[in-house]
């Protein structure tokens, strides 16, 4: 098992980020308990609380997981679970990951419920109030466009809560399952949503989320799932990247989002790049059936964005390269290269058939970078 961690400081506070990647050839349940008796370790010794948690794994090893994360966390479980996403084996077998945002603060994370379970978390810290939204989704909607629907409402719920609206959004993760199937109809779902809470007026597009939307499966069955990042009290600090890392703006072709976003955050700030394929200015697929030539486009993608939000490459805290099939993660594990960025890849299918990877990341400026492999 491998943890990587980059933390971010400032006077106010202290964000911890941390990727998780099991030992291959283990049973699941060992992986399970080395993860998160690693992850229950650091946050006791950093005295840091959990902001938002995501899982990746197979159906069957979520199963497991679930239980082996409640026993192992007791009483640092506060009724929020995870994210919990079914992929496919990959790499390191049934688990291909954690990722985990934590926070210390002078004020505690206060639990939000969407009706009547536990969605997602705040903190409030200077006047203004961090939200992390986790798994929302709305299974009970019926077909998947009114789940699409349905899900976006009840994100904006949970937000009013906290004084916040879809205006707060900063990042959005939008997990698609059959993805190909309806990812058109699914823009347009979204796309009138932002229209109606007024995030696009007519042609000027002035306050779209950096986003990821891929096709990976929510546990439980749903169409759709919705996490996302919206600060309150700070309008004046975030930051849209329509267009630019070599790429045109993304609703030209019909998805609303931005390229990045930029927000003050708990102990800085925080920059979230969307998720980037190899996609041309004009909104083409680049380099149609060779993975080789799409990861490197991707990453040169990726790098320009983050030039663009003035990050530097040991700023990104955590990133996530999905990967069509075994052979693309495969030939990615070989490309990797000089890049520093903490790795957790996962077998998922991308928007658009021709198009083979994907990658989105996180970075904050000025990111502090170790990695430690426990012992147990």
């Amino acid at each position: 098992m491998y943890l990587e961690i980059r933390a971010i400081e400032s006077t106010d506070a202290v964000e911890i980020f941390i990727t998780a990647t099991p030992q291959p050839d283990l049973p699941i349940q060992k992986q399970a308990e080395e993860i998160f008796t690693a992850i229950k370790e650091l946050l006791q010794k950093t005295e840091t609380f959990i902001l938002e948690e995501r899982v990746f794994a197979t159906d069957r090893a979520l199963e497991v997981i679930t239980l082996i994360r409640k026993n192992v966390y007791g009483d640092l479980d506060d009724g929020v679970g995870p994210t919990c996403l079914v992929v496919s084996e990959g790499m390191y077998g049934e688990i291909a990951g954690v990722q985990v945002h934590a926070v210390r603060s002078r004020q505690k994370l206060e639990v939000l419920y969407s009706e009547g379970t536990a969605c997602g978390r705040v903190l409030h810290q200077d006047g203004k109030r961090y939200i992390v939204l986790s798994s929302i989704s709305a299974s009970e909607a019926g077909q998947a466009l009114e789940q699409a629907r349905a899900m976006f409402k009840k994100a904006e719920s949970a937000l009013k809560q906290c004084g916040g609206n879809m205006l707060s959004v900063v990042r959005t993760w939008v997990w698609l399952g059959d993805i190909l199937s309806w990812y058109k109809d699914f823009n347009s779902v979204r796309t009138q949503f932002f229209i109606d809470r007024g995030l696009i007026k007519g042609n000027t597009k002035h306050h779209l989320p950096a986003s990821t939307g891929v096709g990976v499966t929510p546990e439980g069955g749903a169409k759709c799932a919705l996490d996302l990042f919206a600060v309150v009290g700070a309008q004046d600090s975030i930051k849209f990247l329509n267009n630019g890392g070599e790429q045109g703006p993304a609703f030209e072709y019909g998805s609303a989002f931005s390229r990045a976003s930029r927000t003050v955050t708990p102990a800085g700030e925080t920059v979230f790049v969307s998720g980037t394929a190899a996609v041309s200015p004009e909104g083409a697929t680049e380099h149609v059936g060779d993975i080789r030539a799409q990861i490197r486009s991707t990453i040169c993608h990726v790098r320009a964005v983050l030039k663009d939000m003035d990050c530097k490459e040991q700023d990104v805290v955590q990133m996530v390269a999905y990967c069509k099939t075994e052979e693309v993660e495969k030939v990615f594990s070989t490309m990797r290269g000089d890049l520093s960025w903490p790795e957790l890849t996962v077998i998922a299918n991308i928007c658009r058939e021709d198009l083979l990877f994907e990658i989105d990341v996180t970075a904050c400026p000025g990111a502090h970078h170790h990695s430690v492999t426990p012992t147990h």
